[in-house]
């Protein structure tokens, strides 16, 4: 949660501003992001250091296959666990920062210290680029940094630290769990409860532009009722369903795909 929040428990000191924090789920050390979710183990043999070399705790998970599949039902849960990862980089305070290629899926095969590599290991595959998975995936990323561009509440000037509020009942930020109530100090600690609701509002223009950050990492779908005030929100983007068009909610109540990341967007007035 802090580190959606710009991690200004690090950073919020000396003048500094949330653009001081940079967001990244890959890095040049260590996977690249869709091996992230394509390995389970470094496979650093091609260094020369019998496989000793680079991290050994990747944090990260193959999904029933180790490195390449045909398999629709893993290469289904790789692709949406990839676009739910960069819509939260996407949609974090801070700064984002995205490894070269991991916008179409570049892969080191499982390779996480090629720093010693100039090969195919460590080269940028552009013909992956223009595959059905990675133009798409290249698309999402697209629509990501778009709408980053398009809400100056997704980059906010200032931390935050749901002091402020910016319309009668709306904080600057806050956070809910899928039932729509604030998350408790007991919540917190429950490692159990892994869905998130993230809400930043900020104001401009005589109005308050609220932006909701619904967060599903579970492997199952789930139901989640909007925190109040109810009004109309238009769901701007699913992680899980990348090709449906914008749309305004019916209700306070939708359903979140497993694995996946939505944002909605909203207006109010601001407060007196």
């Amino acid at each position: 949660a802090a580190r959606l929040a710009g991690s200004g428990d690090l950073f919020d000191r000396m003048s500094r501003r949330p653009w001081a924090s940079v967001n990244y789920a890959a890095a040049h050390d260590g996977f690249t992001l869709a091996d992230v979710v394509s390995y389970e183990q470094r496979h650093n043999e091609a260094n020369g250091e019998d496989n000793r070399d680079g991290q050994a705790e990747n944090y990260s998970a193959n999904w029933g296959i180790e490195g390449p599949t045909d398999d629709a039902a893993i290469l289904e849960t790789r692709g949406r666990l990839q676009r739910a990862m960069l819509a939260t980089v996407m949609f974090s305070l801070g700064t984002p920062m995205l490894l070269a290629g991991d916008e179409f899926g570049r892969t080191q095969n499982g390779n996480n210290n090629a720093y010693c590599q100039d090969s195919e290991i460590s080269w940028l595959d552009w013909a992956k680029a223009k595959s059905p998975m990675g133009a798409a995936l290249t698309d999402f990323t697209a629509r990501l940094i778009a709408l980053r561009k398009a809400h100056p509440v997704l980059r906010c000037r200032n931390f935050l630290y749901g002091k402020s509020e910016e319309a009668p009942g709306v904080l600057d930020i806050a956070w809910f769990d899928e039932r729509g109530a604030v998350i408790s100090v007991e919540a917190w600690n429950q490692p159990q409860e892994l869905c998130l609701v993230l809400r930043r509002a900020a104001r401009g223009n005589g109005k308050v532009a609220v932006a909701t950050l619904l967060l599903n990492p579970s492997g199952e779908d789930r139901h989640f009722h909007l925190p109040e005030p109810h009004v109309p929100t238009r769901l701007v983007l699913d992680s899980g369903d990348p090709a449906a068009a914008e749309r305004l909610l019916e209700g306070p109540d939708l359903e979140v795909r497993a694995r996946s990341a939505l944002l909605l967007m909203a207006e109010l007035d601001a407060a007196p």
